[in-house]
């Protein structure tokens, strides 16, 4: 592990401060995943600013929504009332990911930053890798890449995001407050991380020395209807190798009003599956409208060796997430 300096911030405004001293800087929450990439050697700061005790902590209804504050710990969001009251597909993605040790520790705004899990990625022993090297290759794409994306990867990475809370924050439109050197701004959830492109390396479209310090939760009506589904090896501290969030609005018919639908383990990033939101808006969600519906959002996928089993698995989750969420009351 390379040496670094630490500093705990005392404020919001001394935090982005400080980061500005120094251009190999990072903030420090949870650590549960940055402390992690430094003992591999994969992150290199010289700096870090602790703004775990920052007053960041609260959870309140928010214009009839919910507002986290981004130093809520997993666990404490996943079993607060007004999240599991009014968000409640956030409350089972969280409880579905990690274990509780680590929930108890990783924070809203960290996971929201966490990286790929790619061996590649994680191991500096492989030198072809694109997001930690750029320029270098990828080693995924002719090596064991089973866990790797098959939507919106390019040439130049095929890593996927491991986030279970971002695959539900998606879904339910989900806004980042961020505060920066040039002051606040919103994100909305969809446009907070990006896809690889040229570009692997840049997981987020923060600006640097941008500090998040909120999560906006816009009330949902139908939010109850809704369902997390998580596929992987095992049971329990796992990544999911397909997951699903969906929330259903039904009509007087029980036809679809809206969907709200978000893939994880397919993609760079959490993944919004318009096509299939699009296709069941207006039908019956039975079982021959939500095939068509999993199979148009799966008709451009890309598969690689080891993975091609997860073009049918996405499929089949999107499937079951929404049979699961209209069986819902």
């Amino acid at each position: 592990m390379r040496p670094f300096t630490y500093v705990r911030a005392s404020s919001v405004a001394d935090a982005v401060g400080d980061y500005a001293k120094s251009p190999e800087t990072c903030f420090l929450a949870g650590g549960t995943n940055l402390v992690d990439l430094m003992k591999m050697g994969v992150e290199r700061p010289a700096r870090l600013i602790d703004v775990s005790h920052l007053p960041l902590t609260s959870i309140e209804e928010h214009e009839q929504g919910v507002r986290i504050g981004a130093m809520v710990t997993n666990a404490d969001a996943a079993n607060h009332k007004l999240v599991r009251t009014l968000c409640p597909v956030l409350s089972e993605a969280m409880l579905a990911g990690a274990s509780p040790q680590l929930r108890n520790k990783a924070t809203m705004g960290g996971n929201l930053l966490q990286r790929t899990r790619c061996y590649y990625f994680y191991d500096p022993s492989y030198r072809e890798c694109n997001k930690r090297t750029p320029g270098s290759g990828c080693a995924a794409k002719s090596g064991y890449n089973r866990i790797h994306a098959i939507l919106g990867a390019s040439e130049q990475c095929i890593a996927t995001h491991p986030s279970d809370m971002c695959v539900a924050l998606l879904a339910l439109d989900a806004v980042v407050q961020v505060k920066g050197p040039e002051g606040e701004r919103s994100i909305k959830m969809v446009d907070f991380h990006r896809l690889p492109g040229n570009t692997p390396q840049i997981d987020t479209n923060l600006h640097p020395g941008e500090l998040i310090v909120a999560i906006d939760i816009p009330a949902l009506p139908y939010a109850k209807r809704f369902a997390y589904i998580k596929v992987r090896d095992r049971n329990s501290y796992a990544f999911a190798l397909v997951s699903a969030a969906a929330i259903v609005d039904l009509d007087e018919e029980g036809a679809v009003r809206r969907a709200h639908i978000a893939l994880g383990g397919v993609a760079h990033k959490a993944w919004r599956a318009t096509k299939a939101e699009r296709a069941l808006t207006g039908k019956k969600p039975d079982a021959a409208n939500l095939r068509a519906a999993a199979e148009a959002e799966l008709a451009d996928a890309k598969a690689y060796q080891h993975n091609a089993f997860k073009v049918e698995l996405a499929r089949r989750t999107i499937v079951r997430a929404v049979t699961t969420a209209v069986g819902r009351a």
